[in-house]
């Protein structure tokens, strides 16, 4: 199972995005569920750094493990608005077709 958690803002904007685990529908190398998440974590961050006011931290730190961190100026808001419900509604859609393999969690972070 493939657990991905993401933190949006107050306004909607992503904020991060972690995904860990093995879907396990297929073989290794050949699983579409893995492809899907990781292709669209993998293009998020691609996109999200060519933006200006935009920030983004992002690593693979080991197979299973993909995390993105983001920062942004009003100048990236509108761009990272739509940019990030692109992700969400692709993770989404995965998890609804394959909710064995994909869980998606999404959280408001909380500002103090």
């Amino acid at each position: 199972m493939i657990g991905i958690d993401i933190i949006v803002d107050e306004t909607g904007n992503l904020r991060s995005c972690r995904a860990a685990g093995h879907a396990g529908a297929g073989e290794t190398g050949a699983d579409i569920v893995c492809a899907a998440v990781s292709v669209l974590m993998r293009s998020i961050v691609r996109v999200l750094s060519k933006r200006k006011g935009i920030t983004i931290r992002s690593g693979a730190p080991e197979p299973g493990r993909l995390w993105l961190e983001i920062d942004y100026t009003a100048e990236g808001s509108d761009f990272l608005s739509a940019a990030g419900e692109f992700l969400i509604t692709g993770l989404r859609s995965v998890a609804e077709e394959y909710p064995a393999n994909c869980k998606v969690t999404i959280a408001t972070e909380r500002r103090t």
